[in-house]
């Protein structure tokens, strides 16, 4: 295997379910990758939506950081416009002291829900949604993490000493990946020099930015060549069919999102008597999915890593049955021996 596994988990919640089983479900997942030997682990940000807990992956990783002992952990991602970057950075340096040296903070610029949820988490609320100001806000934030000697903000700066005060005693500072599925973003991650990871989950014809950050990368303190994870929507089961049932319920909801209405987790049952009642689905409802048996996901995410060059697979689902998921991260982890390159790293 040239390429790492991780996991990039979004906390769903099942129909019938809570915000609290979300979080069980969540915690139990990372205690299974932290053993299955997974090299990271990663919080989805999503407001506002009745499939998913994982609103603040800052307050979840707090519980994620002290139910694992080896696996990295990180947010997949914070997305910056709705915060302050001081306040960012203080979080991310208080976590690292709970998880010192295996912390990443992965950066988006997207809002992670619909415009009037956006506006609603904005402070200021005469403004525009932030986009416009990310490259600046990445800047302070990546300024304050700055552990250099002569690192920081310039010292004329209004905000230059609080570098000095945020939380200490957790090792190196969190790793900066800035999240993405568009050219603006790739350039932003190559001319910082910052690492990478392309949200093949969103946008399936992606594997392009992995070039134009490749090609226009800089090296930096970051990081000294190019770093790129993909994040693939992946299920294994014993079966082909047992991944297809599995797969039901995403393509349930996600139907309903592209028609404007917010559903929880369906059930496999009802999203297989649902998606036979619809017919096919319109392209633009599909997403990139690998799924099967773990040597058909395996030779799936084979030809994903080589489209992206990657040099790690981020693996995603949203499933209704939380057990079946469990066993889905688990059938892939032993097709890889993942446990036992761990073991022999």
């Amino acid at each position: 295997m040239t390429y790492r596994l991780s996991v990039l988990d979004q906390s769903p919640i099942p129909a019938g379910g809570t915000a609290a089983d979300g979080i069980r479900q969540t915690l139990a997942l990372a205690r299974a990758a932290d053993r299955l030997g997974y090299h990271r682990y990663w919080l989805a940000e999503h407001h506002a939506s009745p499939a998913l807990a994982g609103a603040a992956p800052e307050v979840l990783l707090g519980p994620v950081a002290l139910a694992t002992s080896r696996i990295r952990i990180g947010s997949g991602g914070i997305m910056l416009p709705h915060y302050s970057p001081f306040k960012v950075a203080e979080t991310f340096r208080l976590l690292a002291a709970m998880a010192p040296d295996r912390l990443d903070l992965g950066i988006g610029r997207a809002p992670g829900s619909d415009q009037r949820t956006a506006l609603a988490l904005r402070q200021d609320r005469s403004r525009g949604f932030g986009a416009e100001d990310f490259p600046s806000a990445l800047g302070e934030l990546l300024a304050y993490l700055d552990q250099r000697p002569d690192g920081g903000l310039p010292p004329d700066h209004p905000f230059a000493v609080l570098r000095d005060t945020l939380p200490g005693g957790g090792g190196d500072a969190p790793t900066v990946w800035l999240l993405g599925s568009s050219p603006d973003s790739a350039r932003l991650a190559a001319a910082l020099g910052l690492p990478y990871c392309i949200a093949d989950f969103i946008n399936a014809e992606a594997a392009p930015l992995a070039r134009i950050y490749r090609q226009a990368f800089r090296p930096s303190h970051h990081l000294a060549a190019p770093q790129v994870i993909a994040a693939v929507w992946t299920i294994a089961a014993e079966t082909e069919a047992a991944a297809r049932r599995h797969a039901a319920p995403a393509a349930m909801m996600f139907a309903h999102l592209a028609r404007g209405r917010l559903i929880p987790v369906p059930s496999e049952q009802e999203a297989e008597a649902w998606l036979a009642e619809q017919g096919a689905l319109p392209e633009h409802h599909r997403r990139r999915t690998i799924l099967g048996t773990p040597a058909d996901v395996r030779a799936g995410l084979d030809q994903v890593a080589a489209l992206y060059e990657a040099d790690e697979l981020m693996l995603v689902n949203i499933m209704a049955d939380p057990e079946a998921r469990l066993a889905s991260y688990a059938l892939v982890a032993a097709e890889y021996g993942l446990a036992e390159l761990d073991r022999a790293a």
